[in-house]
């Protein structure tokens, strides 16, 4: 039976919480995650109470209590901890394309020498495949994301510079992917994470009409209400509706 004793402890304002996922790697206990869009404590044994996530917090949403809590247990919370890293480990080492990578912001695109490989790269982030994002990566946090048909970007010559530009993307086709597994991952990235905007990019094939219904199903689906829009590309680059 768990000892309980009354102890210094974190406290969460779920009101000012925004689920930004700052806190998570600022516990080394691996107290707090991210469930449901808010920061969680996941067992009071692993919450030593002094306050280190604290300071990492940009909402002020972490404090410390005082109140009857189980008692802190470094063994239980070391353990812990190891058992996510090799669950993480086990993860990257069957797909390294979901190893999480934020790049430099880069300056606008400028013309170089065609050898050099033509234009500046836009984007801003890895992965970009829907299905292997991280439902709390900081990079969705605060953003505008692009949802993308996977066949789009070969249309449209000026794809980075017009559309991939300060966005967050995410690709999928509705059509030759699992559909269901995309709408559950869509849901998920919905929910925990602080999604300013979205614009969805689709063919005008018939089939990439689903990326709008999976967003719509998504939302629907997480209780939010994210402003969007669409827009449809032409097989042949050209814009047929915005």
């Amino acid at each position: 039976m768990a000892v309980r004793n009354l102890r210094k402890i974190i406290k969460i304002d779920e009101e000012k919480c925004n689920g930004c996922g700052a806190c998570v790697p600022a516990c080394a206990e691996g107290a707090l995650q991210i469930i449901n869009g808010k920061a969680k404590l996941v067992s009071e044994v692993y919450c030593d109470g002094l306050g280190a996530c604290l300071g990492d917090c940009p909402q002020g949403a972490i404090s410390i209590e005082e109140r009857i809590a189980e008692e802190f247990d470094e063994e239980a919370a070391k353990l812990h901890v190891e058992k996510g890293k090799n669950a993480e480990d086990k993860v990257m080492q069957s797909c390294p394309s979901s190893l999480v990578s934020l790049f430099d912001k880069k300056e606008p695109a400028k013309q170089v020498k065609a050898e050099d490989g033509g234009q500046t790269s836009m984007l801003s982030h890895w992965p970009v495949q829907l299905s292997l994002v991280p439902p709390t990566a900081a990079f969705l946090n605060n953003a505008d994301v692009l949802l993308v048909g996977d066949c789009v970007p070969f249309s449209l010559a000026d794809f980075h510079t017009r559309f991939l530009k300060d966005n967050v993307v995410l690709v999928a086709c509705p059509k030759l992917d699992d559909f269901d597994a995309h709408l559950k991952k869509l849901t998920e990235v919905i929910a925990y994470s602080a999604i300013k905007s979205f614009c969805v990019l689709k063919s005008e094939v018939p089939c990439c009409s689903g990326l709008v219904s999976m967003l719509q199903r998504a939302m629907q689906n997480a209780g939010k209400d994210i402003p969007y829009k669409v827009i449809t590309v032409g097989i042949k680059g050209d814009l047929k509706s915005t």
